[in-house]
């Protein structure tokens, strides 16, 4: 396997017999169930990996999911006049110019620190911090490329964490650790087909080191996938005033953020596309 594979561990096989769940929490205890078997599931096929050895437990009385029906008279008429056609995607041609840009120049990304704040097993969303989280809203996008290939990596698992627009990590005091499954401002994504990823956060807060010495806004990344060397490294934004004095930044790792503004008010693009080393 290669070193940017990531296995998780063994699936166990859970046996449950109907005496280690009471009646007042049955319904609840198989819903916990499913969800935990779907989503071990959706990792071992992420990875390839067998699903041997795995349950899937569901409620005696589960019925399968109704068919929603055809699209009757609008079916017809769908038929006849064709699928209503939308204006030119914006998005699709800056996505494609994205696309050109990385190819021309095309260079490793640069590593950086992993920090005192990571944390195994984020769960699996696009959206990085808790609803109505306070802060200025952020969407990232970008590609995950091989050097070797010039192509993207389709299926890569990134993990992202970053502090809240007041510079505090979810666990950055020990005297309060979060709670066990409870992961504020940090998630993994799954690369797509083309290898995009999208998500959704808010631009993060500076922090505080030492006398005088502050950390820039920064969004950690670790990348990982199959054949290629596990990246960490940092997202940084331009034009923050502590670029200029920290003593991790790296220039190339440094995105501009665009402006975007909608009748419901405003929030922040930008674009991190990055480039893996061959494992071998």
């Amino acid at each position: 396997m290669g070193e940017g594979q990531d296995i998780e561990g063994d699936l166990k096989r859970k046996d449950i017999g109907a005496s280690d769940i009471n009646e007042d929490d049955a319904d609840k205890n198989g819903r916990r169930l499913i969800l935990h078997s779907r989503r071990k599931l959706i990792q071992a096929g992420l990875f390839g990996l067998a699903a041997g050895g795995l349950d899937l437990i569901f409620p005696p009385d589960a019925l399968p999911t109704e068919a929603s029906g055809d699209l009757g008279a609008y079916g017809n008429y769908l038929q006849l006049k064709g699928k209503p056609k939308g204006a030119p995607s914006k998005n699709k041609a800056k996505g494609e110019s994205a696309v050109k840009a990385a190819e021309s120049a095309f260079r490793l990304t640069e590593d950086n620190i992993l920090g005192p704040f990571y944390r195994e097993n984020a769960p699996f969303r696009a959206k990085i911090t808790p609803p109505l989280e306070p802060g200025k809203v952020l969407l990232v996008s970008g590609r995950v490329w091989g050097f070797d290939t010039r192509k993207p990596l389709s299926r890569c698992m990134i993990d992202i964490w970053q502090a809240n627009a007041n510079g505090r990590y979810d666990n950055d005091d020990p005297g309060k650790p979060p709670q066990e499954g409870v992961f504020l401002n940090r998630a993994r994504l799954i690369t797509d087909g083309e290898g995009a990823y999208e998500y959704e956060t808010i631009h993060p807060g500076r922090y505080q080191i030492g006398p005088n010495v502050w950390r820039p806004s920064h969004i950690h990344y670790m990348v990982r996938c199959p054949g290629y060397k596990t990246l960490v490294t940092q997202l940084y934004f331009d034009g923050d005033p502590h670029n200029a004095t920290d003593q991790f930044i790296k220039k190339s790792l440094i995105v501009k953020c665009e402006q975007q503004k909608t009748a419901n008010g405003s929030y922040e693009t930008a674009r991190f596309d990055i480039v893996l080393a061959a494992a071998r």
